[in-house]
């Protein structure tokens, strides 16, 4: 069982201390436990009802009515928030509950419900990478287990890659060539797997390199197979410096192609971009440079 500070619950659950402190006192909503020298400590029980807590109250719901309400009733009152497809925040925090009890079956469902009344793609943009943005940090600063990223993060990866092989099935190739890769010791490909699709869909030929790939294996493919244009991510914690030389060994190794990029730390670190680097922040953004490639636009 894990255990976590009240520090670790306002992380993961976005509600102050002070507030869960009061929440303590007042209604008796989680009860923390004491090592030997006194300090509190949580379960993952407390935790898991703290999420739940938060949705409903992020909802509308009086902390005094979640108060009345006993662990099957929350659960249930949340279940039914789920239904509701403008409700990205309340999705986004149950699949942090079905992540932290490694429940597929919750999981999936969550998931699947959003796809069927929003379509995949919106799902993957609003719910998906807030959800994948949110575990990672927690997952770089020690907060949840790696095993219980790990869990979810192939979870992910499976229903992109079904995605992506009922894609290649239908759509036919007239469009420039786009080649995706992570650099060396980048392993979160959830988003280059996504905008992978995206290329497909809009008929680029894709040639999907995948995680951790060397510099000079990058410029063999690239020999082989030349690229139009690079797509690639950030996702990892190197620092703005590391960051801005990889970005500026990229554009050494490949002097005259246009480079995509994307990622957490594009966003988080905001480096100095070589001449010919363009940040992918939405599916529609990556679109439009799309049709520039494809078209001139």
């Amino acid at each position: 069982m894990a255990i976590y500070s009240i520090k670790d619950l306002e992380k993961i659950s976005g509600i102050k201390a002070h507030t869960i402190r009061i929440w303590e006192r007042r209604y008796g909503l989680v009860e923390p436990s004491r090592t030997n020298t006194n300090i509190r400590y949580y379960s993952d029980a407390d935790l898991k009802k703290l999420l739940n807590i938060s949705i409903l109250n992020q909802n509308g719901f009086k902390i005094s009515k979640i108060a009345k309400l006993d662990d099957q009733q929350l659960r249930d009152r949340v279940l039914d928030l789920c239904i509701d497809a403008g409700k990205n925040n309340v999705q986004v925090e149950s699949l942090m509950v079905s992540m932290l009890e490694l429940d597929e079956r919750k999981f999936l469902n969550v998931l699947s419900g959003s796809i069927i009344n929003s379509g995949f793609e919106a799902t993957v943009e609003n719910v998906l990478f807030p959800f994948m943005e949110r575990i990672g940090m927690l997952w770089q600063a020690g907060t949840i287990n790696p095993a219980q990223e790990h869990f979810i993060s192939n979870l992910v990866r499976q229903k992109i890659i079904v995605a992506i092989d009922n894609e290649m099935q239908n759509v036919s190739v007239n469009g420039p060539r786009i080649i995706f890769f992570l650099p060396e010791d980048e392993f979160h490909e959830i988003g280059l797997l996504f905008y992978s699709l995206l290329a497909r869909k809009e008929g680029l030929e894709v040639v999907y390199l995948g995680i951790s790939v060397p510099l000079t294996d990058l410029k063999l493919v690239h020999q082989v197979r030349p690229a139009d244009v690079f797509f690639t991510s950030f996702v990892s914690a190197p620092g703005k410096d590391k960051l801005e030389s990889t970005l500026g060994m990229l554009r050494n190794y490949f002097p005259r192609t246009p480079f995509l990029v994307s990622g957490l730390q594009l966003k988080e670190l905001r480096p100095i971009l070589p001449d010919d680097f363009t940040v992918i922040s939405s599916a529609k953004n990556f679109k439009e440079r799309i049709k520039l490639l494809k078209y001139g636009e």
